[in-house]
Order: C-alpha cells, then sequence, then structure tokens
C-alpha cells in the first residue's frame, strides 16, 4: 500500500516535484555563489592587518567596517533563517515590490554571506605569512598579494566548507516556503494536502533531498580531490623553499 500509493504520487505529481527541485537549486546554487562572493569581501576585508605605514583614516574605515561587519555576521548567524525571510520579505515588500524568487535568493545569500565571511577570513589567516612576505619582496601592492596570491589558496583551504555550505542551503532552502516560494518543500506540503498521503509524499521529498545532496558530495569531493592532486608551486616563504622548489623543477625537467 505504501510503495504503490508512493508510485501514484510520483506518477501524478512528478513534474510538480520537479519544479521544486529546478527552484530548489536554482535558490541554493545562486545564494551559495553570491554568498562566497559577499563572504570573500567581507572576510577578505576582516582579514586584513594595516601596519604602521597607514593612514590614521584607513584604521578608522577599518575599525568602523569591522564594526558593521560584527554585527551582520552576528545577527545573521544569530537568528534563524525562517525569521530572516519573513522580516526581510515583508518590510521590503512595499518598497520595491519584488517577486517571491528574487526575495528568496537575497535572504540566503545574505545569510550564507555571514558564515562564508567566517570561512574566508580563517582560511586567509591559515596561509602561511611568508606568502605575503615573499610577495612584497617581490614588489606586490597589497591589494595583488591579497587576490594573486592569498585568497586562490584560502579558497582553496576553504574549499571543503565553502562545498559544505552548499550542501547545507539545498536543505535549508525548504525553509523559505514560509514565504510561498515553489520550492521543493512547498510542492510535498501541497501535494500532501491534496492527496492526504502525508507520510508517502514527505518519504519521496527526504528521498528526493538525499539525492540531491548526495550528488552534490560527490562533486565536490571529485573537485576537491582535483584540487589537491593539482601541482601548484606557491611563492616560497624561506630559502628552504626556494630550494625546495628549484630541485622539484629541475627533478621534473629531468
Amino acid at each position: 500500500m505504501f510503495i504503490s500509493n508512493c508510485i501514484d504520487i510520483l506518477n501524478k505529481y512528478g513534474s510538480s516535484l520537479m519544479l521544486g527541485v529546478r527552484t530548489t537549486l536554482v535558490v541554493a546554487l545562486t545564494g551559495t555563489v553570491l554568498g562566497l562572493l559577499l563572504g570573500l569581501f567581507v572576510g577578505g576585508f576582516r582579514a586584513v592587518k594595516l601596519d604602521f605605514t597607514a593612514s590614521p583614516a584607513s584604521h578608522f574605515l577599518k575599525g568602523f567596517f569591522d564594526v558593521i561587519a560584527n554585527i551582520y555576521i552576528t545577527v545573521f548567524r544569530g537568528t534563524p533563517m525562517m525569521v530572516q525571510a519573513v522580516f526581510i520579505y515583508y518590510a521590503l515588500l512595499d518598497i520595491i515590490h519584488w517577486d517571491k524568487l528574487p526575495a528568496a535568493i537575497f535572504v540566503i545569500s545574505i545569510n550564507t554571506g555571514a558564515y562564508m565571511a567566517e570561512i574566508i577570513r580563517s582560511g586567509i589567516q591559515a596561509v602561511d605569512p611568508g606568502q605575503t612576505e615573499a610577495a612584497r619582496s617581490l614588489g606586490m601592492s597589497n591589494s595583488q598579494t591579497m587576490f594573486s596570491v592569498v585568497i586562490p589558496q584560502a579558497i582553496k583551504n576553504a574549499f571543503p566548507a565553502i562545498g559544505n555550505e552548499f550542501i547545507v542551503n539545498i536543505k535549508d532552502s525548504s525553509v523559505l516556503m514560509i514565504i510561498s516560494i515553489t520550492e521543493l518543500m512547498f510542492q510535498a506540503k501541497s501535494i500532501a494536502g491534496s492527496t492526504f498521503h502525508f507520510t508517502e509524499t514527505y518519504f519521496i521529498e527526504a528521498l528526493i533531498y538525499l539525492i540531491l545532496t548526495s550528488i552534490a558530495s560527490l562533486i565536490l569531493n571529485t573537485i576537491e580531490k582535483r584540487m589537491n592532486t593539482t601541482v601548484r608551486l606557491s611563492l616560497p616563504s624561506s630559502e628552504t623553499d626556494n630550494i625546495t622548489v628549484n630541485y622539484l623543477s629541475k627533478k621534473e625537467e629531468k
């Protein structure tokens, strides 16, 4: 009986479920990418350390930015995304008259950005300081060093956590049904209300979420393995590193 009901639901409402899957993936993927960009900006600036050569105005702006960033991260990491979605959607509805899908992407993006900022900041701090010193000794500016040397290594170090945020967003997008976006949870709730087969419908929904997150995990693990096996010679941070790089280069030529 259970299996037959599940098959009937899939046959009758399969297109609705696939529509929910598509919306879920669009919201999760777009929100993760935009959240990563926001996290790079916030986390990158938070990780920057000003030296004694910086002007008082630079120190003031850095301190002001840190205060704003800390408030942003504290608020969006300390409150449920469902509450954020309801508050932001209805607070801005009369001002910008936005649709539900852009609102959902906006909410999940700024929520993800708060987590990504901390992930990126920790990734930057994990980069060997000698990399920065070597880049500066080659005449690179602060911005060149950050974007050409530090950020790429920080993203590589933090990639597992970044990928985990995407998987979390696939699941957490279900709370956005509170603003009536037609993602997977919304579709499942509508189907369950129409058929009164709540157990079967939510079993199918759980199975779909499991498949989505499993595929995402497989793809992310594959990307991570390729990143780890790719040979990348970073800037040497000491004379010993310099000798090692030269030795490896000569060995590869042979």
